[in-house]
């Protein structure tokens, strides 16, 4: 797993909503809170992104974009933020090569059955790429709230 003072990779690429390929340098030059979540439109997920969509605008004052990153496929984000107004970009990772990179694809457990999946995590990344604070074992509830507040402190606000 990607550790705080390491740099995040840069040239994996991933689907934007245009479904053209990016990577995660276009998005240095400012603080990045980059999330990575399970699946559009479940229970947990949306949470996480309507927490984060609360705290958007306060974020983005604060000089931070914010990421979202599944191996949903781009149709299923598109719906899902016009569902629930998300204002942030959503990456599709299909692939699961950025999850890898980043340690967070990796064998969970549920209700007796494992299988392969995504270990909800957010990264806070500062202007030249390098990881400053991370979110293990995410807890949806309040998480736009702690994002922000560590925001505040990492921008000097």
């Amino acid at each position: 797993m990607i550790k705080v003072g390491e740099t995040i990779p840069l040239n994996i690429e991933v689907l934007n909503e245009k479904e053209d390929k990016v990577t995660l340098k276009e998005f240095l030059g400012k603080y990045l809170v980059l999330y990575f979540y399970p699946k559009d439109d479940t229970p947990g997920c949306t949470t996480e992104a309507c927490e984060l969509r609360d705290f958007n605008k306060d974020i983005t004052k604060l000089g931070a974009t914010i990421v979202g990153i599944s191996k949903d496929k781009i149709k299923s984000h598109l719906k899902f933020k016009e569902k629930y107004n998300l204002p942030f970009p959503l990456l599709s990772d299909e692939s699961t090569q950025l999850q890898q990179a980043f340690g967070i694809w990796a064998e969970k457990k549920f209700m007796g059955r494992t299988y392969m999946g995504t270990l909800r995590t957010t990264y806070l990344v500062d202007p030249e790429g390098k990881v400053v604070h991370i979110w293990e074992n995410v807890n949806p509830k309040g998480h736009g709230q702690e994002v922000f507040e560590r925001v505040k402190q990492e921008a000097g606000a």
